[in-house]
């Protein structure tokens, strides 16, 4: 099987004059974190969290300040920022919706509730809202198997949810 491959080498990074990595958090990351790990290296998942949760995204120069501050090259930041489902690389909505599919989730009509939220908000899995306002993403698994089907609304996690109960959800976000 042929590799497929971007030509990442000359992709051009959107620059802004302000660090998305500030001293603050460089601070932040030097006296809370990195002591906690034996190498700079294993503090990269935190260092990623701290600026996407500074910032709501890891846009590609974060990836290369958090890369040069870790001592690291960007590209094994950006592997690790591409490898977990937690990471966004571009901005997503004010809400993510997570809907869970797992196994129990399915059995008992994730199906009906993505559809609903699809067609709710116009959009499909992955995709956000024209006005910003909701991203949809499916996850595995909430961990929420006995009160299936589930999903998570940024931090908070819903349960027992069907099509139509999930309704009142979407309407007190909107």
């Amino acid at each position: 099987m042929a590799w497929i491959a971007k030509n990442s080498a000359t992709m051009q990074i959107d620059r802004r004059d302000e660090p998305y990595l500030t001293l603050a958090l460089k601070k932040q990351l030097e006296d809370d974190v990195i002591p906690r790990y034996d190498t700079r290296m294993a503090a990269t998942m935190p260092a990623l969290h701290l600026v996407q949760d500074t910032h709501g995204w890891l846009p590609h120069q974060a990836i290369e300040e958090i890369a040069d501050f870790l001592g690291l090259p960007a590209s094994q930041v950006l592997d690790t920022a591409t490898f977990y489902e937690e990471y966004w690389l571009k901005p997503h909505g004010k809400y993510v919706i997570w809907v869970c599919q797992s196994l129990s989730c399915e059995i008992l009509g994730q199906p009906a509730l993505i559809n609903k939220i699809k067609t709710h908000l116009g959009i499909e899995v992955g995709e956000t809202t024209d006005d910003g306002k909701f991203t949809l993403m499916d996850v595995e698994c909430l961990g929420s198997c006995g009160t299936a089907p589930c999903a998570l609304v940024n931090h908070k996690l819903h349960e027992n949810i069907t099509a139509e109960n999930f309704q009142s959800v979407l309407d007190a976000l909107e």
